[in-house]
């Protein structure tokens, strides 16, 4: 196997970028791709062996499983984060420790359990953001590690790149656990 640079091993997909405009076609792609994370990842899980699922393809990240248990956990938050912003002026979130919660218990449990939360949750959080009008996008709830508000539209975006983010280190995963 060649040396990949760490920053590639990081951000196969690359770091997120917020564009400064979007437009609601841009949202409505987005959307799909939030939509459309289950099925991708049941995808990419099919066949894996307990040695695959726990190979850990870089130093300081994740197993295919604990990508799995986390897509669960971000995307369950992200969910709540948009309610709250539906639902409250500027909400102050809960931020959380990611990797902290990587390592804990819940994450030795079958990969099966997060893909089935995920089918779920996207079902319901897609449901939720197809409903949103403009207004809505600009909505925000107060991230206070980051002492930054973000917008409905920033979050849309965010997650929609978390998707493939994580998918792509999944995808690097398998690949480079068959080199060996």
């Amino acid at each position: 196997m060649e040396q990949v640079a760490l920053d590639e091993l990081k951000y196969p997909a690359g770091k997120f970028k917020m564009p400064e405009s979007f437009t609601e076609q841009d949202i409505k792609e987005r959307i799909k791709i939030i939509q459309e994370l289950p099925a991708a990842l049941s995808n990419e899980l099919v066949g894996l062996d307990e040695a695959s699922l726990n190979y850990l393809h870089r130093p300081d990240g994740w197993t295919v499983r604990q990508l799995t248990h986390h897509l669960a956990d971000s995307h369950m938050n992200a969910f709540i984060r948009i309610k709250l912003a539906l639902t409250e002026d500027n909400p102050n979130i809960k931020p959380y420790i990611e990797s902290e919660w990587a390592k804990l218990a819940d994450n030795n449990a079958p990969a099966e359990a997060s893909l089935k939360i995920l089918d779920g949750l996207h079902l319901r959080w897609v449901t939720l953001l197809k409903s949103l009008k403009s207004e809505d996008l600009s909505k925000t709830v107060m991230h206070p590690e980051f002492k930054r508000q973000m917008t409905i539209g920033f979050l849309i975006y965010l997650y929609s790149w978390h998707c493939g983010h994580h998918l792509a280190h999944i995808k690097n995963a398998k690949k480079f656990k068959n080199q060996f």
